[in-house]
């Protein structure tokens, strides 16, 4: 029988995710979301056509939410596209754990509009999506969970980059994990 592939990795009390949290808290909704679309769409919606080539719809949830961060669009009009066409192109990947996950990790760094709560399921899906793209989907957990550890210090690096010292709007935050 075939091991079952995890569809995220990380866990809301490893050290790594904690450190994220703990930056996430210190920033604005906007910078939040800066962060969450910009390291997306840097590293994880390559991974995702590059196993979906003809499939666009994370990419245009990723540029929705844009959009409305510019002002064009009212955030309806994004959710549906995140709910409608993103989520689904994940719920459809059921064979591919790769493209799930980074489907899953386009639409949850979209979501962050909503709640900023969402920016951990760029941690969680995202890291999962690099590791199965990188490692394959054989690997045992520890070797996950290190790949993931990995790619959540560079979540954690990029966020810092742009962070606001002091940040007078920091969000409040109930992560309910």
């Amino acid at each position: 029988m075939a091991k079952k592939t995890r569809k995220i990795l990380g866990k809301a009390d490893s050290p790594y995710i904690i450190s994220l949290m703990r930056l996430i808290e210190t920033q604005s909704k906007l910078t939040i979301a800066e962060w969450c679309l910009s390291y997306t769409e840097e590293n994880i919606l390559p991974i995702f056509e590059n196993e979906c080539p003809s499939d666009f719809r994370p990419r245009k949830a990723l540029a929705a939410a844009r959009d409305w961060l510019a002002g064009k669009v009212k955030f309806p009009a994004v959710k549906q596209i995140i709910l409608h066409e993103c989520h689904a192109a994940a719920r459809e990947l059921d064979s591919n754990p790769v493209a799930q996950a980074a489907a899953r990790a386009c639409g949850q760094a979209a979501a962050v509009l909503h709640t900023p709560t969402h920016s951990l399921g760029l941690a969680f899906y995202g890291s999962a999506a690099i590791a199965y793209n990188r490692l394959g989907v054989n690997e045992t957990e520890e070797i996950y969970d290190q790949c993931a550890a990995e790619e959540c210090a560079k979540m954690e690096a990029a966020l810092r980059k742009i962070a606001i010292t002091n940040e007078p709007n920091k969000v409040k935050i109930n992560w309910n994990c």
